[in-house]
């Protein structure tokens, strides 16, 4: 699995570890962990994980432009290699091409927004098999370019409109508002929603056709 926009390795922590997003917040807004420094939380955080981690986990290659954060998630052990590139202005260097040969599934979970197909192309250019891409869209952005992009390649993408996703809370009214406006104008309702002072995401997965054929997305999702 390869994630875009890692950040710290949150999607990793869950996705391999006996753990809830839950877990992770009672775990970092814990007056222990604010007393920390970050060697300090670094050694605790590789404790924390270890004994919680799947038997066997998935490999998991972390993308994002900030360096720090990719460095804290493989000193902890989330991620198995990291890169803090920038694909939007600068090709993938060497190393992560080599890096993502094996990908079956690249994942975003924030940080759409600020991708173009710049960024998808030479990962997808990089992958030795079909490749499948869950990303988790904010709902007044347009994602068309990406999925007319990922078309090129064979994949084939599909949208649940049936439900969101929320992403986060607004820093603020303005925030808001913009938010709402956005999600207004792609003739979507923002009731209940936004409205209710957080940004929500779809789901939209592209794969190749066979595999959605074996397997529709209302049956990949209908026990979640």
């Amino acid at each position: 699995m390869l994630d875009l926009c890692c950040s710290y390795g949150i999607n990793a922590a869950l996705l391999n570890h006996d753990l809830t997003l839950r877990d992770l917040y009672d775990h970092y807004a814990s007056s222990q962990t604010e007393a920390l420094t970050t060697a300090e939380l670094i050694e605790r955080d590789r404790a924390y994980y270890a004994v919680r981690r799947h038997p066997h986990p998935v490999r998991v290659i972390g993308l994002d432009v900030a360096p720090n954060a990719i460095a804290y998630a493989r000193a902890v052990g989330l991620l198995d290699e990291g890169f803090a590139e920038n694909l939007e202005t600068d090709p993938p260097s060497p190393t992560l091409h080599r890096a993502a040969h094996p990908t079956r599934l690249i994942t975003i979970t924030g940080g759409v927004s600020f991708l173009s197909p710049h960024t998808f192309e030479p990962l997808l250019a990089s992958t030795r098999h079909p490749v499948w891409v869950a990303a988790f869209v904010l709902r007044g952005h347009s994602y068309r370019a990406v999925t007319d992009s990922l078309a090129t390649h064979g994949l084939v993408t599909e949208h649940d409109a049936t439900r969101t996703f929320p992403q986060r809370r607004f820093t603020d009214a303005r925030e808001q508002q913009h938010a709402i406006d956005a999600v207004t104008a792609a003739n979507t309702d923002p009731y209940g929603k936004e409205t209710c002072g957080w940004f929500h995401t779809t789901l939209h997965l592209s794969r190749p056709a066979q595999d959605i054929s074996r397997l529709p997305l209302t049956t990949l999702l209908r026990d979640q």
